[in-house]
Order: C-alpha cells, then sequence, then structure tokens
C-alpha cells in the first residue's frame, strides 16, 4: 500500500478515536454513494455530523482544510442527503472537517466544526 493511503487510514481512525473521545458515536466509516465517499457520520445529541478527513504530512504549502474542493462538498451534501433519507432520520446534520498533520511521530488533530454549509 502507497505511503499516503497508510497515512489517510492512520488519519481516519485517529478520526473516529478522536469523536469517540468527546461524546461522539461513530455510526457509520466510509459510506458510498454514487462516486462520493462520506469518511465519517458520527452522532452527538440530534447532531449528525459528516466528517471529512485530510491528513497530511505536512502543511507548509497549503492549509488541509482548504484541501476540499468545491466538487468534493457537493457529493458529501448528495451523499448525505441519500445517507439521512434513506435512514429516515430527523435530525441536523453538520459538516465537519477533521484535519490530521503528521510532524515525525507526533499527530496534530484539529476539528473545525460546520466548516461548510450545504446550501
Amino acid at each position: 500500500m502507497a505511503k499516503h493511503n497508510e497515512l489517510g487510514k492512520e488519519g481516519e481512525q485517529l478520526a473516529v478515536d478522536y469523536l469517540t473521545e468527546n461524546g461522539y458515536k461513530v455510526v457509520h466509516r466510509n459510506y458510498r454513494y454514487l462516486k462520493a465517499e462520506i469518511d465519517i457520520i458520527a452522532r452527538k445529541g440530534d447532531i449528525l455530523a459528516i466528517v471529512e478527513v485530510k491528513s497530511r504530512s505536512s502543511d507548509y504549502i497549503q492549509p488541509i482544510a482548504d484541501t476540499v474542493t468545491e466538487k468534493k462538498i457537493k457529493l458529501l451534501v448528495m451523499a448525505a442527503d441519500h445517507y439521512i433519507i434513506s435512514k429516515d432520520l430527523e435530525v441536523e446534520a453538520r459538516f465537519d472537517i477533521i484535519t490530521i498533520c503528521k510532524n515525525g511521530t507526533k499527530f496534530n488533530i484539529e476539528h473545525l466544526e460546520n466548516a461548510f454549509y450545504h446550501f
């Protein structure tokens, strides 16, 4: 497996651990709908957090959260809408980004709640 794929999987697991430690219940990982994939779907109370995880070994060139494109946002919204409707959920959906920046053997985790809006 390529090194960046390993970092991505490790980052997703760190994000799951972080969310769990902060009172979220992870209800789905790597949810796919058509061409879209949601890394993590987590619930805390009446909030359904749709979480995009971005892992990098450096954020020197561009802040990690800025790498979520308009196209990716549209795909996330489409997949989240499908998930909520298919599960017949009555929840408020929120779109978050968790960034994982690896610096040597240490990881810096940042959770951006309401990173973007779906309208």
